[in-house]
């Protein structure tokens, strides 16, 4: 094996030891009682399964659990659908200030979230009232805000991909008689898919990690997602670090399975419209 070929093995073995190891070390604390939390063993020394019973027979964690769901996956595809409309528009036509129109969108990904958050608190509980229903403590309210974030990404990412599917393609649809929107059907979404999987999955992970929102938007379990359950661990007698690694870990499993269903179109994806010239 030649030498840029070791160090390149050694390169990702390093790397793969550094992404795994938090995981590692999330369950080993998981698989302890609290008589052995601070042991300086590194290796799972038995198997203790009551940090885990504990979080799964709560009674709220199922409904953060499926709250989380909901929100990331319905942020995901309405984020999705609007990207790409916003992207074709974009891509294929010339829009008079096009490319500060398109910077401008992906500056407004760049802010800090926390800047918004007293505004949108405001809105939330004062403006977007409408009789007895208000966005504030809603998944529907979460859902919209996620939008507002991640729309900018999805757009920024998708105009990339949409950029590599020739323009030839479109032309030979219209001259056989497609209107724009058979167009869009018809020859980019297909092509688009290995993106729209890309933009999905990116955009679900960022809502089902979200934390900042989350927290100050919601304030019962009928919105409260699973990332605030875990503060909930943390109260003045101490932190339940068995428990909360349990629920941590439990947590990341959805994420593997949804990555699971699109992770034969990410690398296709990742590459789309690299090579345009």
């Amino acid at each position: 094996m030649k030498r840029s070929g070791i160090g390149s093995l050694v390169l990702w073995i390093g790397l793969t030891f550094l992404t795994l190891l938090p995981v590692w070390w999330m369950l080993v604390v998981s698989m302890r009682p609290r008589v052995k939390l601070y042991s300086k063993s590194v290796l799972i020394d038995d198997l203790y399964w009551d940090n885990f019973l504990a979080v799964l027979n709560s009674s709220t964690f199922l409904q953060y659990l499926w709250n989380s769901m909901v929100v990331a996956t319905s942020n995901a595809a309405l984020v999705c659908a609007l990207g790409l409309l916003a992207a074709f528009g974009l891509s294929r036509y010339k829009i008079s200030g096009g490319d500060n129109v398109f910077f401008w969108l992906i500056t407004n990904r760049m802010a800090p979230p926390a800047v918004f958050l007293l505004p949108l608190f405001l809105l939330f509980t004062k403006w977007f009232v409408f009789g007895d229903f208000m966005l504030f403590d809603t998944k529907i309210g979460l859902i919209l805000l996620y939008c507002v974030f991640n729309l900018p990404f999805a757009i920024w990412l998708l105009k990339g991909m949409l950029d590599g599917i020739p323009l030839e393609l479109d032309e030979a649809a219209r001259v056989d008689g497609a209107t724009t929107g058979q167009v869009l059907s018809h020859v980019i979404l297909p092509l688009a898919r290995p993106g729209l999987a890309v933009t999905f999955i990116l955009t679900w992970i960022f809502a089902w990690n979200e934390y900042l929102f989350a927290a100050t938007l919601t304030s019962s379990a009928d919105a409260r997602t699973v990332t605030t359950a875990l503060a909930e661990y943390v109260s003045v007698t101490g932190t339940n670090w068995g428990e909360m690694a349990a629920m941590a870990f439990l947590t990341t499993l959805p994420a593997l399975v949804v990555l699971g269903f699109v992770q034969k179109h990410i690398v296709t994806g990742l590459t789309f419209g690299a090579l345009k010239g």
